[in-house]
């Protein structure tokens, strides 16, 4: 039972990234790989057609955990869509694989029959470890440990793709390891040194040398702490020179917001100086999280991804 077709009237999905489009006619294809195991997880999503509502079990999920060179353990969402080729999504800054932007980036994955996975970096969400502020090697190297193992399963990594922190983590990776073709980078910082007094406060480097921490608040309720060594690491870390090791044969995609008031506009257009093979999309008016834009957002990821599989499929032939 390697390939299942259900089909009702001859139907077809359009093209539309909603997650309830509109279609008049759909086929939906179930692939099960080989050995595979029980699913913990299932999502249902509802499709309209002529006014009646149909419920389609779509697309199977089930939680993954890996183990990154730490010890701790990576905790992310597997969204299998029968492709061997896999979308690594990362998040950004205090946020975690739920976030709105990765999960609306997996249902339009889903809908392209493309896998993706959405993982908690180490001390966010639900994986291992406690919240550091900067570390984005660090969490490059957690994605190196995901990136490793469905290596290891006989996967394929077709594409990476970072918000904001995330953003930069996946420019680094690609920076160090040249084993990924497509990088996807969303609102992520040029110049790391930028955005740290709106968050720490203007005399923020006296008060951590004095006190070796600084404790972020809001509302009076505390929300992580800073240390002298995890503010350095970010200062430290050079985004410009890493991104000036990217291979030229690495296509990258740059999403920013014309109206994003986290990281500048100007930022997407530093890295579009630099990087060799880039594509810069600015959506207009969309903020850093780019909340009322996520379809455009879907729209342009996707179709970069599906653009770049096809060019590798026909260099391959």
């Amino acid at each position: 039972m390697d390939t299942l077709l259900q089909n009702a009237s001859s139907l077809f999905f359009n093209s539309s990234l909603s997650t309830t489009p509109k279609i008049s006619r759909y086929q939906v294809r179930f692939s099960i790989p080989p050995n595979h195991k029980p699913r913990t997880r299932r999502r249902a999503f509802t499709l309209n057609m002529a006014h009646t509502p149909v419920t389609l079990l779509a697309v199977e999920q089930h939680k993954v955990i890996i183990p990154n060179k730490h010890g701790e353990k990576l905790v992310g969402i597997l969204h299998e869509s029968g492709s061997r080729e896999i979308v690594i999504l990362c998040h950004g800054f205090r946020s975690s694989k739920e976030s709105n932007s990765l999960v609306n980036l997996a249902a339009a994955l889903e809908n392209a029959r493309m896998s993706s996975f959405r993982f908690d970096f180490a001390g966010n969400g639900e994986s291992d470890g406690s919240f550091q502020y900067g570390y984005y090697w660090r969490e490059a190297e957690d994605l190196r440990a995901v990136i490793q193992h469905f290596h290891e399963s006989n996967r394929g990594v077709s594409a990476i793709v970072g918000h904001s922190k995330g953003g930069g983590v996946v420019l680094l990776y690609a920076s160090k390891y040249h084993d990924i073709k497509t990088v996807v980078n969303l609102s992520g910082r040029y110049d790391l040194k930028v955005g740290i007094e709106e968050r720490l406060g203007k005399d923020h480097i006296e008060r951590i040398r004095k006190d070796g921490f600084i404790d972020v608040t809001r509302s009076g309720n505390f929300e992580y702490r800073v240390t002298l060594e995890s503010l350095m690491d970010r200062l430290d870390t050079n985004m410009h020179e890493a991104c000036l090791q990217i291979d030229k044969e690495c296509r990258v995609l740059t999403v920013h917001g014309s109206l994003d008031k986290v990281v500048p506009t100007d930022d997407a257009y530093e890295f579009a100086k630099i990087i060799p093979n880039h594509k810069l999309h600015i959506i207009e008016g969309a903020d850093h999280s780019f909340t009322n834009h996520q379809d455009e957002l879907a729209s342009v990821v996707v179709n970069f991804i599906k653009e770049t599989l096809h060019q590798d499929r026909s260099t391959a032939n």
